[in-house]
């Protein structure tokens, strides 16, 4: 999008240490003074940049409340260690992204923050395009690359094991990497697919039975 709109891409991995100083900035020491360093939200406000924040929902509260004031009609950032407040750049555009469901309860977006953007959800891609992406990217033969998606479009449909999080595309892809290299087929998605979804014991064990009766 970035690409198409000519603008600059600005892109922000939150985690729960990223805080409200790490994206708005901070004084540095600078030789013998002391001078004001912009972070990256300052930045893409002032300059119209595209900014993405990646996994908002792991983002600290100051975070959420620094940017509230940017996401509605006000368009405005207040950086209180200048006493100043910073006009958005008409161009400036604020894009969020994270994984709904997988901590419910414990890390959600509030809904005076969810309701501040437009809202997008994306599922899976559906079974030939998954396909397609497989063998692009791994070389898999692609009678491999359909068995590897139908596994996992079967694993995401069993609700009733209880997963936090289910197959991703990206572990499929690392299956059809590893099935590339020469591994076993049933190895690799036992490595790559079946053991980063859980640590239980009776799971895997019904995950793994279920992968090889389909390979």
């Amino acid at each position: 999008m970035a690409h198409q709109l000519g603008q600059t891409l600005i892109t922000i991995s939150c985690h729960e240490e990223t805080s409200s100083t790490d994206l708005i900035g901070r004084f540095i020491i600078k030789g013998a003074e002391t001078v004001w360093l912009d972070g990256p939200l300052t930045r893409a406000v002032k300059e119209g940049s595209i900014i993405y924040l990646d996994e908002i929902a792991e983002a600290r509260p100051d975070i959420i409340v620094a940017i509230h004031s940017l996401t509605d009609h006000r368009r405005e950032l207040f950086i209180d260690k200048l006493g100043e407040t910073i006009k958005a750049h008409p161009d400036f555009m604020l894009v969020a992204s994270f994984n709904p469901g997988y901590q419910r309860g414990f890390k959600e977006l509030k809904p005076s923050t969810r309701q501040r953007f437009i809202a997008m959800s994306f599922n899976y891609p559906d079974e030939n395009i998954e396909t397609t992406i497989l063998v692009s990217e791994s070389g898999i033969e692609i009678s491999d690359a359909r068995r590897l998606v139908q596994i996992g479009n079967k694993i995401r449909n069993l609700t009733e094991l209880g997963l936090s999080e289910t197959v991703s595309t990206r572990l499929l892809v690392d299956a059809a990497k590893l099935i590339q290299s020469g591994l076993p087929k049933r190895l690799s998605v036992k490595v790559a697919v079946i053991e980063p979804l859980t640590d239980d014991p009776d799971v895997l064990q019904a995950l793994g039975d279920l992968s090889d009766l389909m390979i």
